[in-house]
């Protein structure tokens, strides 16, 4: 079991220490060289506050039977060789400091930056993963929180060197002026370092138990206080709701802490005690030295200083290691991240010609985790320049459908074709450059409304970013802006920001489509936040916007699927109808002629 625990602990920690210097070496190799010289300082203030004090204690001593002038220059002389050494570590180590809080900041931003990199580079089915949601939260309070980033890593290999110097230095005084001294601070520094051992044992468990805790009352608290959500928490009085959530996790989580705290308080007590028999035992020992004339006073206070230094010394190397373990520990959880298995295998084949047939062969698909089959048998194959609209009740698969043709998840069973080709064997970059995408669900971001449409701040796109605002029908709206296109949405970090209604958010999303200019126009309810006079100008503009391109639209309003070639209706997991709209709505009994005729009715009556 011992051996396990070893192999697992090397498998951690040289890997995350090699990780750790190595974005240091790689990005900031020049501090290297400042850690050695702080180092320095700081082991040379150590050893003086030993060494120095002896002799200006004997030239004092000394004073009674000797040169009075004599002893008092030479112990003017010491203290001011102490005093230099003080003040020159002490410039040494604040401008040091200054300059670790700076790269301290920079490798946190940088740290951030890549983690927010792989969140959004990695499959888009581990967004949907808790499995994946908590070793990304991990991660972040891993390298944040818990282990303090590299730095805290690379603080922890600072002390370590830092204190292995001046236990050296110590233990060599020790060893010529008071031997038994040693063993006196070895066994108890031992035992300290088991018992801190258990301690970080109880932190580490309360860590993974409180992951869980952290996100989801992260989640209800940011709820609380998002106001996009105020309407909804006032109208439907949800706060009391969310409050005792909020409060149910945080009892959950001060009951961890509870327990921790209990169960570290033993090993304090242990600790507690092994110091007072330590100091006792040392100052019992070096006295009676002293007494008997085997020492100096000043070699007195050397000894004290020396066995206080040592301990502090030995406790800081074993403490240091420890801490590199702990924070090793919850550093690894970063890379874990980082090196999250990819859900999909990626294909490095380009996507060449600009005619596409896009062909579902009996394609099935559960989504992870789920025993039960959203989707069974899709057959259909979509031709270049087709305008497909995708019907259904909710809960049919529709949205599933265009999930898997983005491929954002893969198929269970069957295959997705392009060309021929299984969509697996493309580069995902490549392959997704053929979709331009507004889904039900779409996000807009607080930037400026040209950032958002075009993703980009390029005013030189400025002719083809109206082109698609016109098109969108939210050209009118932008004139009214207070800044036109550079007017930032939401007012996160604009008091000024303007509020888009949900109709100009959906124009918006639409015209980001079609700024795209990809071969694939997918719309998945675009015109469900429009008013009708608008939702008729997008259907009467369906052709204009999407021009020739290849286009499959979902729509709940059926009226729309007049604007399509074909209909494919989705039910019971699978498409059940499939043709034009004059073909579907007289079939007797048709699952479209049904529900056009339900639609119909408000609009004859």
């Amino acid at each position: 079991m011992r051996k396990n625990e070893k192999e697992k602990k090397q498998r951690i920690i040289l890997p995350t220490l090699k990780f750790m210097f190595g974005i240091l070496l790689r990005e900031k190799p020049w501090f290297i060289v400042i850690y050695i010289i702080m180092g320095i300082a700081t082991a040379a203030t150590s050893i003086a506050g030993v060494v120095f004090p002896k002799f200006i204690i004997d030239e004092l001593v000394a004073m009674a039977g000797g040169d009075v002038q004599t002893h008092v220059t030479g112990a003017i002389m010491w203290a001011a060789a102490f005093m230099g050494v003080l003040i020159t570590a002490g410039v040494i180590n604040s401008a040091g400091n200054a300059v670790q809080d700076a790269l301290r900041e920079w490798l946190h931003e940088y740290i951030d930056v890549k983690l927010a990199e792989r969140a959004m580079d990695m499959d888009f089915q581990h967004t949907e993963d808790p499995d994946a949601l908590d070793k990304l939260n991990k991660a972040q309070e891993g390298m944040s929180w818990y282990s303090g980033g590299i730095m805290g890593i690379t603080d922890s290999a600072y002390r370590l060197a830092v204190n292995a110097v001046t236990a050296v230095t110590s233990a060599g005084i020790i060893i010529f002026s008071s031997p038994w001294l040693l063993p006196v601070q070895v066994v108890s520094l031992l035992l300290i370092a088991w018992l801190q051992s258990q301690i970080n044992k109880i932190e580490q468990k309360s860590f993974v138990e409180l992951s869980k805790y952290n996100r989801i009352f992260g989640y209800v608290f940011w709820q609380l206080s998002d106001f996009r959500y105020g309407k909804d928490i006032r109208l439907y009085d949800s706060a009391e709701m969310m409050n005792n959530k909020a409060q149910d996790y945080s009892e959950k989580m001060l009951g961890v802490w509870k327990k921790e705290s209990h169960d570290e308080r033993k090993m304090q007590w242990g600790m507690d005690i092994t110091n007072s028999l330590r100091d006792g035992i040392s100052y019992f020992y070096i006295g009676y030295l002293a007494v008997t004339g085997a020492i100096t006073i000043g070699d007195f206070s050397m000894c004290l200083g020396a066995a206080g230094t040592l301990y502090f010394s030995l406790n800081g190397i074993i403490d240091s290691i420890q801490g590199i373990v702990n924070k090793c520990n919850y550093a690894h959880r970063y890379i874990e991240f980082m090196d999250y298995p990819a859900a999909m295998t990626k294909g490095t084949r380009k996507v060449s010609g600009t005619d596409h047939t896009i062909e579902f062969r009996n394609v099935s698909f559960k989504y992870p985790r789920s025993e039960n089959y959203v989707l069974r048998n899709i057959n259909i194959t979509i031709k270049q320049g087709e305008h497909l609209s995708v019907v259904g009740l909710n809960g049919a698969g529709k949205t599933t459908f265009i999930k898997l043709l983005c491929r954002l998840y893969d198929v269970t069973e069957g295959e997705i074709l392009i060309d021929g080709v299984n969509i697996k064997e493309y580069s995902d970059e490549e392959y997704r450059k053929l979709f331009a995408v507004v889904f039900q669900d779409f996000s807009l971001f607080a930037f400026s409304l040209r950032e958002n449409i075009a993703f980009s701040d390029d005013k030189a796109n400025d002719p083809a970013i109206k082109a698609v605002l016109t098109k969108s029908g939210l050209s009118d709206d932008v004139k009214k802006l207070p800044d036109g296109l550079d007017t930032m949405i939401f007012k996160s970090f604009d008091e000024n920001g303007t509020e888009l209604s949900g109709g100009q958010k959906q124009k918006a999303a639409i015209a980001r489509a079609l700024y795209r200019n990809s071969p694939v126009v997918i719309l998945d309810e675009p015109t469900a936040a429009l008013d009708p006079v608008a939702e008729y100008d997008i259907y009467r503009q369906f052709d204009t916007l999407v021009g020739g391109k290849t286009a499959v639209y979902i729509s709940h309003r059926l009226s729309s699927c007049k604007f399509c070639d074909h209909i494919a209706v989705f039910a019971d997991e699978t498409i059940r109808e499939y043709g034009t709209h004059d073909e579907l709505v007289d079939k007797p009994g048709g699952i479209y002629a049904e529900m056009f005729a339900a639609q119909a009715q408000y609009y004859t009556a």
